[in-house]
Parts: structure tokens; C-alpha cells; sequence
């Protein structure tokens, strides 16, 4: 089955700039006249990316631990008519290369699972040997310059020192500098860094209320997604790293 990226059920949907952003990447990583392009989603669970990409023509891979979770993405999957290009797996994300048998894909998401991982820097190692050459690997990890601030203007400024201080621990927590570390570790190249939720937790909900005003948020996260001091300041952050070669 060819596919057809020229529409975009990612970008379309509820994922925001960050469908947008994986949109454009499985066309960068699947370039070269592949057929069809291979998606793997670590710990992708009921399928908010999966299904939209198997819409797209992908062939997706989710591997989950949740066997109620995977339910939800087959019954999915089949209403949205996608249940051919969808590779249900439960398994555990740091015995990856046993559950896949080797296999390797165009893309693959680490989305929100590096903070469950027992072992952070082998389970992301396991994640990393299943991007092809020239795949991308995208993960998105909290960013935790945004916890300070938004404890800050919570009101909670001792809870805001406190973060503060975890940032100069010596062995700090998970971070997009972790992330960028464990990634040259691999041997996979960052190509570029988007911030996500810029100023989405940071406006009341109250102003969402008024006409215009998600169509303005939207343009402005888009807007400032890699604008820096901005990015700097997100909720979360998208770093995309491809594996060289291909």
C-alpha cells in the first residue's frame, strides 16, 4: 500500500503541534520511495498516535505492558478501519530488541515512558537499536524549568525553590539534557528541539472561553514551539534524533 502523507489526520487531531511535528518526521524519515513506512510506539497504549498514523498509510507497531490498553487500540484501530496496519505487542519496553526479534522501523516515539522505566539509560538504549539508519527516534519528556515557573506563579514559591534546587543536584532528574546525553550515547543525532505547551498551562482556562482565543493559542505554541527563551520555558519538550547511515 502506498502512502499518502498529503493529508494529515495527525495534525488534525486533538496532538496539537506535536502531530504536526510527527507528521513531518515520518515523511523525513521515510524519504526515499519506501512503500510503506514503519512506525514503532513505545508504551503507545490505546493508540492517540498510532491510529492516526496508520490513517496515514504506516505500518505501526505498539508495544505496551497494558493488556487493557492494547484492547482499547485494537477496537480502535478497527473503527477507524486501520486494524490491517496495526501490530498490537504486549511486552516490556526495556526487553525491546527480544519482543521485536530484531526489527528496526523508519520511526520511533518514546512519548511520556522514560520516567516509568526501571532503568532509564538501558531501557532508552533498548528504544534506540530499534531506529533504522537514517530513522528518528522522537521522545517528549517533561521539562522541568517549567516546574519551577509554574510553581512560582501558583503561589507555592517554597515548592519553586525546591525545584530550583533539583536542577544543580549533582545527579539530577530526567531532563531534555538527559535525553539529549542518552541519545549521543546511542549514537543518534538531535536534529531539532520543539517546545510544547509554551503558554497552554500557563493561560486560565477562563480565557479559553473567548471566540478566537484557542484558534490564537494554537498560532501562538506553533509560533514559539523552537523561538527561544520561549521553548526554553515549555511544559514539555520534542527533541528528534535520527540515527546516521541509511
Amino acid at each position: 500500500m502506498a502512502h499518502d502523507l498529503r493529508r494529515d489526520p495527525l495534525a488534525a487531531g486533538r496532538t496539537g503541534i506535536v502531530g504536526q511535528l510527527l507528521a513531518d518526521a515520518l515523511r523525513s524519515a521515510s524519504a526515499g520511495g519506501v512503500v510503506t513506512p514503519t512506525v514503532l510506539d513505545c508504551g503507545g497504549g490505546s493508540g492517540a498516535f498510532a491510529v492516526p498514523f496508520a490513517q496515514l498509510g504506516a505500518a505501526v507497531t505498539v508495544v505496551d505492558i497494558s493488556v487493557d490498553a492494547l484492547a482499547t487500540l485494537t477496537r480502535r484501530a478497527a473503527e477507524g478501519g486501520v486494524d490491517a496496519l496495526i501490530d498490537a505487542v504486549q511486552g516490556d519496553l526495556e526487553a525491546l530488541p527480544e519482543v521485536l526479534h530484531g526489527r528496526t522501523f523508519d520511526l520511533v516515539l518514546a512519548h511520556g515512558v522514560l520516567d516509568v522505566l526501571d532503568d532509564t539509560a538501558a531501557g532508552f538504549a533498548a528504544m534506540a537499536s530499534a531506529v533504522r539508519p537514517g530513522g528518528l527516534l522522537s521522545v517528549l519528556v517533561a521539562n522541568p524549568v517549567a516546574g519551577v515557573l509554574g510553581r512560582a506563579l501558583a503561589g507555592d514559591l517554597a515548592a519553586a525553590l525546591r525545584e530550583l534546587g533539583q536542577l544543580d543536584a549533582e545527579q539530577p532528574g530526567l531532563s531534555p539534557e538527559t535525553v539529549r546525553q542518552l541519545c549521543a550515547a546511542a549514537g543518534l543525532e538531535v536534529e531539532s528541539v520543539h517546545g510544547v505547551g509554551v503558554f497552554t498551562d500557563l493561560v486560565p482556562g477562563s480565557a479559553l472561553d473567548a471566540p478566537g482565543a484557542r484558534e490564537a493559542l494554537a498560532e501562538l505554541e506553533a509560533a514559539t514551539a523552537t523561538r527561544h527563551p520561549f521553548a526554553d520555558i515549555a511544559g514539555r519538550q520534542l527533541l528528534l534524533a535520527r540515527r546516521p547511515g541509511g
